[in-house]
């Protein structure tokens, strides 16, 4: 079969898009905190045969520039953060084919609990479900859940390899024929067939059994967004669907050799068992002059606070402690302990000198639609379909400007255009999100 796209919708529980500006957009909704606002988004999705929407999360509102909430707060700077997986599930209420990523920490959980909220979740919505592993990079949520400061950044990653581990020790520990639910002999399931994990090691010790047994998909997706060396290496290991950010088409190239490498050290196939998405900002409109019309007014809704907060969040670096133009340190790089991919494309770009807080914000493109894909459906579909051609990712997380506006744009106009190329396909190939990004089912016993 024809080699497809995978197409994932970035999705936020909160009051607004991953463009922290995009609430003050007037084609937004403002009811984020009801259940309609994602059913709708959930419905358009699926109306344009996405993959996955995949919820980004994390355990705190933007509050390390000036160490206060209250530009945050003032401006709606992702103040709102509502849990991810309730959320989750109401849009899966409103769904039949369409896959439900949400995030959770392997920093601030337990791997029983995560483990069994999202064999849960994938219960009840027939084998769709997704756990998005992040390690959490920011003092803030650090101190919301009683820490004084994130871990260091390879540390985090430790501590995750065990997680996962352990976490797909538990969903492995129920055969699939485990279940027998006879009421005439009175037998539930075969004991023989359901394992404690009994798993100690340097960060967790988890007993079991699991009290959750198989789902339709076998267990849930794993979804990775790391792109640091470390962080590589852990999708290499673990992930089935991974989230890049490149820049341009040869950085993508470089970037997915690196997964494939790091997939085929893992001894596994990167063809069958992976799938990398890169990050796609999109403006589009039945012609290149109307998307155009469409991008110039959401180019006007970003602030400069919104960049400067959500760069000190990402970094974990207060930069209220720099002037615009005074350039960092040796040092203060150095300690940055927050996105350390971010902070070496902006070190590497902005020349012999080393950065001011205006270059980061420039290269970074933080809080803004950075190298937006701006046109009609020709356009669009060109630019999406150079870097899939190319090899630079098997797919794409689409980032909405607004709110539904954003997404049903997509759908309307550059998705019937990917299909008429051959490029998309025009029906779920299953129920299950495994049958539908052609990842193959984990068998145990």
């Amino acid at each position: 079969m024809t080699r497809q796209m995978t197409m994932v919708g970035f999705l936020q529980a909160q009051n607004c898009t991953n463009l922290a500006s995009s609430w003050r957009h007037p084609e937004s909704r403002t009811d984020f905190s009801s259940a309609d606002y994602y059913q709708e988004i959930g419905r358009i999705l699926e109306a344009g045969k996405f993959h996955l929407g995949f919820f980004d999360d994390r355990l705190a509102m933007p509050d390390k520039y000036g160490n206060d909430h209250a530009h945050t707060v003032e401006y709606g700077i992702r103040c709102v953060k509502l849990d991810p997986v309730a959320v989750l599930m109401a849009m899966g209420m409103a769904t039949k084919r369409l896959g439900l990523g949400a995030t959770r920490s392997t920093t601030y959980y337990e791997p029983f609990d995560v483990a069994r909220t999202f064999m849960t979740v994938d219960h009840l919505t027939a084998g769709r479900a997704a756990w998005n592993v992040v390690t959490s990079m920011n003092d803030g949520e650090a101190q919301n859940m009683g820490l004084a400061h994130a871990l260091e950044h390879d540390l985090r990653y430790d501590r995750a390899d065990e997680f996962v581990e352990t976490v797909i020790g538990h969903w492995e520990s129920w055969d699939d024929d485990a279940l027998i639910v006879d009421r005439i002999t009175g037998r539930f399931a075969d004991p023989t067939k359901v394992r404690r994990l009994d798993h100690r090691g340097k960060f967790f010790n988890s007993r079991g059994p699991f009290t959750v047994p198989r789902s339709p998909q076998g267990h849930p997706v794993i979804i990775q967004a790391g792109q640091s060396g470390r962080g590589q290496r852990f999708a290499g290991r673990w992930a089935e669907v991974i989230f890049a950010s490149v820049q341009n088409l040869e950085a993508g190239q470089r970037m997915y050799r690196n997964l494939h490498d790091e997939v085929i050290g893992a001894g596994r196939d990167p063809d069958t068992e992976v799938k990398i998405c890169t990050l796609a900002h999109t403006a589009c409109a039945a012609t290149k002059s109307e998307a155009e019309d469409k991008m110039a007014l959401v180019e006007k809704l970003p602030l400069e606070i919104d960049a400067l907060s959500l760069l000190s969040e990402a970094l974990n670096f207060d930069f209220a402690t720099k002037g615009l133009d005074e350039p960092f340190t040796d040092a203060e790089l150095a300690s940055i302990s927050g996105v350390h991919t971010m902070r070496n494309r902006v070190i590497e770009e902005s020349g012999p000198k080393n950065p001011t807080a205006r270059d980061f914000m420039r290269i970074s493109g933080r809080g803004t639609p950075h190298d937006a894909m701006v046109g009609g459906p020709k356009e669009v579909a060109d630019r999406l379909e150079e870097l899939f051609a190319a090899r630079a990712c098997d797919g794409f997380v689409i980032a909405a400007t607004h709110v539904p506006g954003g997404y049903l744009d997509f759908v309307t106009h550059v998705i019937p255009e990917l299909q008429r190329r051959g490029l998309y396909h025009t029906e779920y190939a299953g129920p299950t999100l495994r049958e539908n990004l052609g990842l193959k089912r984990p068998v145990v016993g």
